[in-house]
């Protein structure tokens, strides 16, 4: 192996395991912080707009540090005429991530990965009620199976007597939010130049803007004014570190896809989550079914398969575009 191509390789593989660590890490944080007996703050849509917060101003520096010094750290300028315009996905962007850390509230870590599991299938729904655009039959078997993983994971964990109900709809509700957001934001990032970097800023903005009526409007303003840690260095300082670790995995996402592919990104993610819930159950000392453990698998299996099913369908597609080209091409011809 060339010292170039292993170099490559160690790269890969550096950056594959931080977005593994800050991934894993960011949900056992945020499960802490949401439902924690140390910081009994029943404040979660606060705790989502502070990380908000925290995300904006990493943004901020980094773009400062751009601007300063050589450095491949994202330079920002803000638009008011572009975060207008970015407001209808900023409102999805909102739900996505309450929803998301509501049923992380309410569903353990273990079975986080089951309760967000339709986000699939409900990218594909949309994408053809949206979009106009069929999905192939292997897809759609790789759905279904993702749907039966879903079901009988409920089935199993409402048999345990650890389910909450609430904490499904919230999961439920958060997959939907994020299929929308994938689909609308392909009609979005023209705004943003195709940056991902400035599409999160501008959401980020925004989003500082539209949690606080939904504050004002469940009454939290008044429970975190009451709550004794208030003043605490160590819960501002926990609030600060998960906000910018949720900054940081955003650009270890975009780095991951950038060094191998986006399959390659997905199933990494699948991956993630079989050793994040496996992590979850050997740290809280739980005894799960073989019918708990199969619908995880199947969970998986189905996102893996689907992932890998679309690549291979994106892949005839681009070569048959690039057959067509070519045939078309004037100079080809004799």
């Amino acid at each position: 192996m060339s010292s170039g191509l292993l170099l490559e390789s160690l790269k890969i593989a550096v950056v594959v395991s931080l977005y593994w660590t800050v991934s894993i890490s960011l949900v056992f944080l945020n499960k802490y912080l949401l439902s924690s007996e140390d910081i009994k703050l029943e404040a979660p849509l606060f705790i989502t707009w502070y990380q908000c917060v925290v995300g904006v101003v990493v943004a901020l520096i980094a773009g400062l540090v751009a601007m300063k010094a050589p450095t491949r750290a994202p330079e920002f300028s803000f638009s008011l005429k572009t975060a207008v315009r970015m407001m209808p996905l900023s409102f999805i962007f909102v739900g996505m991530i309450s929803f998301n850390n509501l049923s992380l509230k309410y569903l353990g870590v273990a079975f986080y990965t089951v309760g967000r599991s339709l986000t699939t299938v409900f990218n594909v729904t949309l994408t053809y009620f949206i979009l106009k655009q069929k999905t192939s039959l292997q897809a759609l078997l790789c759905c279904a199976v993702i749907i039966c993983g879903f079901l009988l994971g409920v089935n199993q964990e409402g048999s345990s007597g650890h389910l909450s109900y609430g904490g499904v709809f919230y999961g439920v509700t958060a997959s939907l939010c994020v299929a929308l957001f994938a689909v609308y934001s392909k009609h979005m990032l023209p705004l943003v130049d195709h940056n991902p970097w400035k599409l999160n800023y501008y959401n980020c903005v925004n989003g500082t803007l539209l949690f606080v009526p939904f504050i004002l409007l469940f009454g939290e303003v008044g429970t975190v004014a009451s709550y004794p840690m208030l003043r605490s260095s160590y819960f501002w300082s926990m609030m600060t570190f998960t906000g910018a670790i949720g900054t940081v995995l955003g650009y270890l996402s975009g780095l991951q896809i950038k060094l191998t592919s986006s399959l390659t990104h997905n199933i990494s993610g699948t991956a993630k989550a079989c050793c994040q819930t496996v992590l979850a159950v050997v740290i809280n000392h739980q005894v799960k079914t073989p019918l708990w453990w199969l619908s995880n698998v199947l969970v998986l299996g189905g996102s893996a398969g689907y992932t890998m099913v679309r690549h291979a369908e994106m892949k005839v597609a681009l070569d048959a575009k690039s057959m067509n080209d070519k045939e078309s091409d004037p100079e080809n011809e004799t």
